[in-house]
């Protein structure tokens, strides 16, 4: 049975955020809500975990899986970011983006692109997220929830835990979140390049 966590969307409780990270250190899956709907998250160094979470999901190894950074001090760990890429990054943070780079030797090869060696990054403008990601101290890796066969993502989350509830081990709830998805943007070339318009505005990075 997944557990649910009821947080003060200003004010989430530490300890009931605390709970929900031990989840994370045994090998679970959290729902957890983002600037852009509901993602799947678990640790990124366990593989059993990101098999998981791809197999709830239903993608194989090919689907950009993303992770999640606090601010971009710590994205610079998991990918390779020039100057240029780090000033458009630097606009746009936080906010509803998930970022297309190279990724570092930080990032493990199961979970970046196996092709294209890249990693989708994104730091998420939500206060609950936020306050998670800095009590837990690291990136998380994550993918939109979107059930099996459907198109829009979830986002109610006692509608989730009914659906989940044998498949993760918990979820977060501080109350509605966006049902857009991010601006995806591809800075592995010599320009910028929008794979997809979501809920970040791409003419904050010229597009």
């Amino acid at each position: 049975m997944a557990q649910y966590f009821e947080l003060h969307p200003d004010n989430p409780q530490p300890r009931l955020l605390k709970q929900a990270i031990a989840l994370l250190e045994k090998g679970g899956i959290l729902a957890v809500p983002t600037d852009s709907s509901y993602a799947l998250v678990c640790h990124l160094d366990d593989k059993v975990a990101a098999d998981k979470l791809r197999s709830i999901r239903g993608v194989d190894d090919k689907h950009h899986l993303t992770l999640l950074c606090r601010d971009l001090s710590e994205l610079a760990n998991y990918a390779r970011v020039d100057n240029k890429q780090y000033r458009l990054l630097k606009a746009a943070t936080p906010g509803a983006y998930t970022f297309i780079l190279e990724a570092s030797k930080e990032v493990p090869r199961r979970v970046s692109h196996p092709s294209r060696k890249t990693i989708g990054l994104r730091v998420p403008e939500h206060h609950v997220l936020q306050e998670l990601l800095a009590l837990y101290g690291s990136a998380l890796l994550a993918t939109t929830l979107i059930a099996k066969g459907e198109t829009e993502p979830l986002n109610d989350a006692h509608d989730i835990r009914e659906r989940y509830e044998h498949q993760i081990a918990g979820v977060l709830d501080s109350g509605a979140c966006a049902q857009e998805p991010t601006t995806v943007v591809d800075l592995t070339g010599d320009e910028p390049e929008l794979i997809r318009q979501g809920g970040g505005d791409p003419a904050l990075l010229g597009l």
